[in-house]
């Protein structure tokens, strides 16, 4: 039994969080790559927060781009490790490159013949659609950037979310170079 009274006291530090990295792969489109990418992950103990497959550019290539919470070293591992897999064309990690981000995600929220009128003015606000109507719920869809995601679920989470469905984070780097957080925060300042 350790006797609390002679341990040092030292004030809490926080630990510091991962940052969360956007990497975009480019694979060969073969049955079990995303098994075998997968698969290293979980070997490694890594976690992936967003992951999104589909086809690229070119034919028999598809882009999978995920985001995984870590610091540069783990990241750099896991780019490595990621090269040492055979169907992989090129690993990306897209960070703090300026870069176009979108999500899709489906919401249905409770909106009855009270509230309706004023969940839908609240959706448009954030350019969200109505796919579907019920006598007392509303399926909206949006698609934007992960913190657009972020606040529609804030602002409508009064009335009551049923169901979410989120895909995950698919980006492309801008090719104009153009920092558009970096621009934001100037429009914020003026």
């Amino acid at each position: 039994m350790v006797n609390t009274a002679t341990l040092p006291t030292t004030a809490a530090t926080p630990v510091p969080q991962a940052i969360k990295h956007t990497i975009s792969v480019l694979v060969e489109d073969e049955a079990g790559v995303l098994t075998r990418i997968a698969g290293l992950f979980a070997r490694r103990g890594f976690n992936i927060e967003s992951l999104a497959v589909g086809p690229a550019e070119k034919s028999g290539v598809s882009r999978i781009t995920m985001v995984v919470p870590g610091d540069e070293q783990v990241i750099e591992q896991l780019t490595k490790q990621l090269y040492k897999l055979v169907n992989v064309i090129k690993v990306n990690d897209v960070t703090y490159t300026p870069c176009v981000e979108r999500e899709l995600m489906l919401l249905k929220v409770n909106a009855t013949s009270v509230n309706r009128s004023e969940v839908i003015e609240l959706a448009q606000i954030f350019r969200a659609r109505v796919v579907d109507v019920s006598e007392d719920s509303l399926t909206l869809e949006v698609v934007g950037d992960p913190g657009k995601m972020v606040a529609i679920v804030q602002v409508l989470n009064r009335f009551g979310l049923r169901e979410v469905a989120r895909t995950g984070k698919i980006a492309l780097p801008r090719e104009s170079g153009v920092n558009t957080e970096y621009l934001k925060s100037l429009a914020e300042k003026i």
